[in-house]
């Protein structure tokens, strides 16, 4: 086997065994899901907003994937379900006081604990950094430890307003919330299904609402619909009636005298010669009145005044 200057070989270095599964880093993981955006893979800044699912992102990464959902993004598994802005809540985190951010010292001659989280819980004081549960209401966007939601059993937020990072400043939060409205941020594999079950079940039903309130308005609608043809009917007999009426008259007109029907005509005809009457013609009307139109012996020139060309004018004749 060779064994140059005397070496002897051991079993592992001869035989090849299976490959060793590479274990990922667990500070490494939760620093990707509590410190960096789920969409961009920067480091989280605020405004920071969450989905129904509990991921982090930043917003401005959320609204540029809103703006152009057709570029190629590595996570864009992430939002798949993000339809809108209204699939998405603002969050309203409390500042940790020992977070120096960049601030921090990184000469090497100081100790740096990784584990330091940027926000921390408002009632209890945890840090959230992964290793404690953290959960947000959908009502409100306020950010508890699940230490907290278990230690003070309310159904109104009380994060206090003087809290840094908090947009409502000098008074409690005060908004009433329910169960379903807690969301596990960064949760396992079995609280995500959960959530997005209830994300599912959520949708469904707006989307019930939705369609009611639809047939509700086709149903306003309709029924205006239905009063015109109820007295369409009701027309149509009027309709009849008076033709009815009028055919009986016809009738009895065709019975009458001839008399009758001679008054008729004697009556078209002296409208339509009253139509057809002339206003120089008429003597009640003065000649100033008269002279207004084209009639009017005034307004008629002599063949030595007209031209041999045609005009438009209302003097032409």
């Amino acid at each position: 086997m060779g064994c140059d200057g005397g070496t002897i070989p051991k079993r592992h270095e001869l035989v090849k065994g299976p490959k060793k599964v590479e274990k990922v880093d667990k500070n490494a993981e939760l620093a990707a899901k509590w410190k960096y955006c789920a969409l961009s893979q920067e480091r989280l800044k605020r405004p920071i907003v969450s989905c129904e699912l509990g991921r982090l992102y930043n917003k401005d990464a959320i609204i540029e994937y809103l703006l152009d959902k057709s570029a190629e993004r590595p996570n864009a598994e992430a939002v798949a379900h993000i339809r809108g802005i209204k699939d998405i809540k603002e969050l309203n985190l409390t500042d940790n006081p020992e977070w120096e951010g960049e601030r921090r010292n990184a000469k090497g001659d100081k100790y740096e604990d990784i584990n330091c989280g940027m926000f921390i819980c408002p009632v209890v004081g945890l840090e959230m950094n992964g290793k404690h549960r953290f959960c947000y209401l959908q009502s409100c966007g306020c950010v508890f430890s699940d230490r907290a939601m278990k230690e003070v059993k309310t159904e109104i937020c009380h994060k206090g307003g003087n809290q840094p990072g908090n947009y409502k400043i000098g008074r409690m939060c005060g908004d009433p919330f329910k169960l379903d409205d807690v969301v596990v941020l960064n949760g396992t594999k079995e609280e995500v299904e959960k959530l997005r079950e209830k994300m599912e079940e959520r949708r469904s039903k707006t989307k019930i609402k939705k369609s009611k309130k639809s047939k509700a308005a086709e149903t306003v609608s309709t029924p205006s619909e239905s009063k015109d043809d109820k007295q369409s009917p009701q027309e149509d007999v009027a309709g009849k009636s008076s033709q009815q009426n009028g055919g009986e008259s016809s009738q009895s007109a065709v019975a009458g005298p001839s008399g009758s029907s001679s008054s008729s005509t004697d009556t078209k005809s002296s409208t339509s010669s009253a139509t057809k009457r002339s206003i120089q013609d008429m003597t009640e009307k003065s000649e100033a009145f008269k002279s207004l139109f084209t009639t009017h012996s005034s307004a008629k020139r002599t063949k030595e005044q007209t031209s041999n060309w045609v005009t438009h004018t209302p003097y032409h004749f």
